[in-house]
């Protein structure tokens, strides 16, 4: 039992399961993939766009689907002290779609071309890549029904993950047809899967009440007979669905980008009509796209706006950056201290900071060594932060308004003037 005298010790807090923090010796890989995206999103004419991290809860609940994992198992959900419900935000698309919506973008010449990078959050199962907050790279190509939009979308993000260095991909495409003729796949679909009920998974029998396309979906081990054998949704096209789905593979065989049709690929969301689309790494399994995507023709009149199609993609960070440390794709290193201002004095102390500001403001990086330590001291520090030069102030050189400049890589050393340190590092 404990004394109540004994003072208890503070918890240790750990970072919330299913997320991660991103420490400063995996920075360079975020602002490389970051940058790569921002510069290949600019070059097909697409603008940066951002949302708020939650919405209303309706945007993602009545867009979703009440069979999707993401309505059913993930949403965060929460009621806020106005009483409105929230939820953080689960995907991208819906959101950009309000906003395309609500600030009358339907006005603007059309297709509007729209980017975005930021956290989405789901109450998933975490696992290698995946986590409860991920960051994601999204596009939306907003008001243009063409399958040359298609195409575009998947030659932006083909070309995004080479631009990464991300060469070892495959692209698994499909159509799954749209208002006209599903329904009459669904029909047959159903007709199949109801004396098979008993033998499937539990999410399978509740996919088969709610959203019975999302069957051939289902990666469950006991299902995949069941999905081999399933209807072909091909053999129920219509022919504006299948004049679409040939215009787009012109498109890619134009631009020399191989794909693979996969029949039982399917999204996980309920908007999505006609083309749907993954990419995946040759190194992982059948689940480990990393990026997906698809068309979505009913999703603005879904949320009040009048009917206009839309196609887009998301592909996450955590999951790329993997792959690019697999793959040895280049990345940029932090960059180094130019300069580490080595003080002996408090008076030295004061003219370190001017000195320091005066060597930033030339574009510069600094580091000022902590007061009060010994120069033995700070030239371990400025050696364990790979500067490239120190300069040493002491009441010496105070005296005559002036440094000791040492190069660190080759231990040679001159004297310089404070207002000549700026100068004598770009020389």
């Amino acid at each position: 039992m404990t004394s109540p005298d004994k003072p208890q010790r503070p918890r240790k807090f750990a970072a919330p399961r299913g997320t991660t923090d991103i420490l400063p010796e995996d920075w360079p890989y975020w602002k490389y993939v970051r940058d790569t995206a921002e510069r290949v999103c600019e070059l097909f004419g697409y603008r940066r766009i951002e949302t708020p991290i939650f919405e209303h809860a309706g945007v993602f609940l009545r867009t979703s689907g009440e069979s999707s994992d993401i309505v059913s198992k993930e949403v965060y959900v929460f009621e806020d002290r106005g009483k409105d419900l929230l939820a953080l935000r689960p995907e991208g698309t819906a959101n950009v779609v309000r906003a395309y919506i609500e600030h009358g973008m339907a006005s603007l010449p059309q297709p509007v071309r729209l980017f975005y990078i930021g956290p989405n959050f789901r109450y998933d199962r975490p696992q290698a890549g995946r986590y409860r907050q991920h960051t994601q790279l999204g596009i939306e190509a907003i008001g243009d029904a063409d399958a040359l939009v298609d195409a575009e979308v998947i030659d932006l993000l083909a070309t995004f993950y080479r631009e990464l260095g991300l060469s070892e991909f495959t692209i698994k495409l499909n159509t799954i047809g749209d208002q006209v003729c599903r329904p009459a796949y669904i029909d047959a679909l159903r007709a199949y899967y109801r004396p098979l009920l008993p033998a499937v998974c539990d999410d399978c029998r509740t996919r088969f009440e709610k959203n019975s396309l999302r069957l051939l979906d289902c990666k469950e081990q006991r299902c995949q007979a069941s999905i081999a054998d399933a209807p072909r949704l091909r053999e129920y096209l219509c022919e504006p669905c299948k004049e679409h789905f040939a215009r787009l593979t012109g498109y890619l065989d134009a631009l020399d980008i191989p794909y693979v049709i996969d029949e039982r690929l399917v999204r996980g969301l309920d908007y999505y009509t006609r083309t749907v689309f993954e990419f995946h790494p040759h190194e992982e399994g059948s689940q480990s796209s990393m990026g997906s995507g698809g068309r979505y023709d009913g999703l603005v009149e879904l949320l009040g706006g009048p009917p206009t199609p839309g196609v887009g993609f998301g592909t996450g960070f955590e999951r790329l950056i993997i792959n690019i440390k697999r793959q040895g794709a280049a990345v940029s290193p932090t960059p180094v201290p130019a300069l580490y201002i080595a003080h002996l004095t408090p008076e030295a102390s004061l003219a370190a900071v001017r000195l320091a500001r005066a060597v930033r403001a030339a574009g510069r990086q600094v580091i000022v060594g902590a007061a009060g330590r010994s120069l033995k001291a700070q030239m371990r520090h400025a050696d364990a932060k790979d500067a490239a030069y120190a300069a040493i102030i002491g009441a010496e050189e105070l005296a005559v308004g002036e440094v000791m400049l040492r190069n660190l890589g080759d231990h040679s050393e001159r004297r310089v003037r404070l207002d000549d340190v700026a100068r004598a590092l770009a020389d």
